[in-house]
């Protein structure tokens, strides 16, 4: 991710956090669980327990972005746990679509192309490293 790309989220995640969080999970989990219905029974915890979750996960990762190494540990411990609640590689993409219609949703004006971009990048790798940390490649002798 580029600097400029980290500050977009930073700036992002800034007014986010002045947001309720039950409000924030409450539109986030509402259209995953409309568009998939189905991975409704991966989610043990309450909404307002998935709900303070979701900002937990989403604040460590913003704070961060900086610091690689720590982040890309993080992300891998995630993907693990992740494992055991019954995550598929293919639920990646629902909940990328998901945040990021949650967060032009919930930014409203503040929301533009450079910034889908940056969360865009941004999903796109802690995905791919979940979905490499949790189901790596089979490699054939």
């Amino acid at each position: 991710m580029t600097q400029q790309e980290i500050q977009l989220i930073k700036s992002s995640w800034i007014l986010l956090q002045k947001m309720d969080p039950v409000l924030i999970g409450d539109a986030f989990y509402s259209k995953l669980f409309l568009e998939a219905p189905q991975i409704r029974t991966l989610f043990k915890s309450s909404r307002l327990e998935q709900a303070h979750k979701l900002i937990s996960t989403l604040s460590v990762i913003v704070h961060q972005l900086e610091k690689s190494d720590h982040l890309t540990h993080a992300v891998e411990q995630l993907a693990i746990r992740h494992v055991h609640y019954g995550v598929k590689p293919e639920h990646y993409g629902l909940i990328g679509d998901t945040l990021l219609w949650t967060l032009e949703k919930l930014l409203k004006d503040n929301w533009n192309d450079d910034l889908h971009q940056a969360w865009t990048t941004c999903y796109k790798i802690l995905s791919e490293t979940m979905i490499t940390t949790a189901h790596p490649p089979v490699t054939l002798i």
